[in-house]
Order: C-alpha cells, then sequence, then structure tokens
C-alpha cells in the first residue's frame, strides 16, 4: 500500500503490540476503516510507539486520495476513539434499558430524533462550544456521577448473547428481525448513508 510501508485494519489491537516482532516497526501503521467501509468516510491513523511520521503522512496522503476522513490517533488506547465513543453511548444505553427507564424502542428514538439529527454537522465538543461551555460543564458536574461505570455487558445483553439472541444475523435480538425488517432496515440505512456520503464528497471533507 505504501513504500514498503505495513498498514492493519484492526479496530482495536495497539500498534505497538502488532509490530513487536518486525523488522522494520517505523513502517506499521493502523489505518481502521469503518464499516460499511465505502460508505463511511472515517478512518482511524493510529501511530504505534515507533511508527515514523513518514508512514503517518503516507498513509494520510493516500486516504485523501481516496477519499476518505482520515483523523490521526497521537497516543495508543484501546479501542481508539470511534469505538471510545460508539461504546460510552452503548453503555449508558444498556443501563437505562436493565434499569427499566425506558422502553428500548424510546432509548433508540432518544439518539434518533435528538443528538442524532445533530451529531452529522457538531460532534460533540463543537455541541458544547454552541451550547455554552458553562452550561456544559455544569450538567457535567451533576450528572457525571449518575452514569453507568459497568464493566461489563448490562443483564439484558448478556441474557440475549446466552439465549443465542445475536440481532440481525439470528433473526432476534434487542429487536425482532423478520427478513423482511432486515431488508428494509438495512436499505433505510444504506439510502441514508449515501444521502450523507454525497454530501459530504460535494463539499469537500477538508474541514
Amino acid at each position: 500500500m505504501f513504500r514498503g510501508d505495513y498498514p492493519s485494519n484492526t479496530s482495536g489491537f495497539k500498534p505497538s503490540a502488532l509490530a513487536v516482532d518486525m523488522l522494520h516497526p517505523a513502517r506499521f501503521v493502523v489505518t481502521h476503516f469503518w464499516n460499511p467501509a465505502h460508505l463511511i468516510p472515517l478512518v482511524e491513523v493510529v501511530k504505534g510507539e515507533h511508527t515514523d511520521a513518514m508512514t503517518v503522512q503516507r498513509a494520510m496522503d493516500v486516504l485523501k486520495l481516496m477519499n476518505k476522513k482520515a483523523i490521526v490517533l497521537n497516543k495508543e488506547i484501546p479501542g481508539f476513539i470511534g469505538n471510545r465513543l460508539q461504546y460510552a453511548l452503548f453503555r449508558e444505553a444498556q443501563a437505562l434499558l436493565d434499569s427499566g427507564a425506558a422502553s428500548k424502542e424510546d432509548i433508540d428514538a432518544a439518539v434518533t430524533y435528538s443528538i442524532g439529527r445533530r451529531l452529522p454537522v457538531t460532534g460533540p465538543l463543537m455541541s458544547a462550544d454552541m451550547g455554552g461551555l458553562d452550561v456544559f460543564s455544569a450538567i457535567s458536574n451533576y450528572l457525571f456521577e449518575d452514569l453507568s461505570t459497568d464493566q461489563r455487558s448490562g443483564e439484558v445483553l448478556s441474557q440475549l448473547v446466552n439465549e443465542n439472541k445475536l440481532g440481525d444475523k439470528t433473526g432476534e435480538g434487542f429487536y425482532s428481525w423478520a427478513p423482511d425488517v432486515s431488508a428494509k432496515m438495512n436499505e433505510e440505512r444504506e439510502q441514508t448513508l449515501i444521502y450523507f456520503l454525497k454530501n459530504d464528497l460535494k463539499a469537500g471533507m477538508s474541514k
């Protein structure tokens, strides 16, 4: 892919661990594509302890030619950036469901009809700037202590997995996935991603 560089598409392994027995660890870098890769622009470029600047720059240059939105992770951490943000939300969603605070449908709706509408335009830090950092700080100070700190999968999720109810691929999970429902939801998600991708390409992804 690069000038003798060695990329990996891992979504969580630390680059330094993968490159430990390599002759040229300076040439190793992670380029984590998000699925579905043909519709999601983001690629996380993750440096290892010994990855050199030239390897990172070559990765960034190639990804730009591919019309991808490449971001650089400067510090090796499990899950990188995207998965950490995704699973922080997923942990709280599980906690809300397990506690009986709301139904699964309303928990999902709380995302798709609110913050999910804003996130394609403003990420969490820009949203805080626009809402006022004093407000976001005050809410953080009283709300953080009540958010989930669970270290394992939630009760409902664990039970579903134990019963081999694994979601779309087995026909049942949090929701029931009849073939027509699966086809409809996958088509709707794909068309939405295509819409956003066309807008990204039209506007350019330099921002």
